[in-house]
Parts: C-alpha cells; structure tokens; sequence
C-alpha cells in the first residue's frame, strides 16, 4: 500500500502524545482508557467504498503529503499510529465512509506546510478519551469491527462510548510482517 513512499519516510518515528488514565480486561480483553492530545492532522476523508479499498486510496495521499508532496517539498517524517475514523451502521458493520487522521509532528504542528493534493486537509482537534484495546497481523475491516465488538462488550455497563463512530489505529509501515500492532478505540462519550 505504502511500497511507493521512500523508507526514509519512517527514519524520524515519533508517537501521539498520550497518557494512559487507567487499564481493565474482562475475560480475554485487556484494554486502556487513554487521554490522546489534540492538535493539527491531515486528514483525507474517502466515501462510497468499503473501508479497505477506502484506506488504499486514503493513505498514499496522507504518506505523500507528509513525504514531501506540499509547498515546502519537505518531508516531516511519521507520527504513529496512524489512525483512521470508521462509522458503524445499527448492526455493527461499517458504512462505505472512511476518514484518515495522521497527527502532524510536532516541529510542524504550529505551522504545516499546505498539502500539494486538495483530498488532503489539514484540521483541528480537541484532544479525546478513548478505550483502545490491542491486536496484531495484517489488520482487515473485519478484524476492527471484531475488536471494536468485544471491547464494546467488556465495556458495558461500566462507561458509555460513542456508537455512530470509532478509530482504528495502525503503528507499522506494510513491509512489516511480524510483530504488528493495530488498535481500536472506542470514543468515551
């Protein structure tokens, strides 16, 4: 997905600040309720397709941007994970509606480069509370909406989340193929 972005791009790795608030398991699931910082993301917003076929057309846009395709020509170097919003239908499975959050660094937070493609947004955050809980391999739509379904219940009856959206996150570039890490976070509502 991301073999035509230069392996440079993930030489400077830095991580999403946040502070884990408190940790639970129930059964098999352990999970994390976390304080994620806000600030500025490129965002790139896909409808009308499946979430894997919407995240391969999503993430080459946001890898280049931060790869150097905006007006300075730099490249800012990888903030994981990268997450991306999902958005349930009544019975648990995804609509076609995929949005894609990639946390500019930093040392570009206060002033990001204008994206050279106009898919490419850059916006605003407040910071949020999640529940995340952790998995691994090569993750697929029907992997996040597994995850997302049994930490929504562990989570019942305990806190309130979200339930018209949640994130998935991804930590490692695709030519990773041992030792992956994928999340879901559910939004504490």
């Amino acid at each position: 997905m991301l073999g035509l972005i230069r392996n440079s791009l993930f030489g400077s790795v830095e991580t999403w600040p946040w502070q884990v608030l408190s940790t639970g398991s129930k059964e098999e699931l352990s999970y994390e309720e976390r304080a994620c910082e806000g600030g500025k993301f490129a965002t790139v917003e896909v409808t009308e397709k499946p979430v894997d076929e919407a995240l391969r057309e999503a993430m080459p846009k946001v890898m280049k941007y931060v790869g150097g395709s905006n007006d300075r020509g730099i490249g800012m170097g990888m903030t994981v994970p990268i997450s991306f919003a999902v958005f349930p239908t009544d019975d648990g499975s995804l609509q076609k509606r995929l949005k894609v959050w990639f946390r500019i660094p930093n040392q570009f937070q206060s002033d990001p480069p204008a994206p050279s493609d106009e898919a490419v947004r850059i916006e605003e955050r407040e910071g949020i509370t999640v529940y995340s809980t952790q998995f691994g391999g090569y993750a697929k739509e029907a992997d996040y909406v597994a995850h997302a379904g049994q930490l929504r219940a562990a989570l019942e009856g305990r806190v309130t989340c979200q339930g018209d959206v949640y994130f998935c996150a991804g930590y490692d570039p695709p030519m990773k193929p041992y030792g992956r890490r994928n999340e879901v976070w559910l939004l504490r509502a």
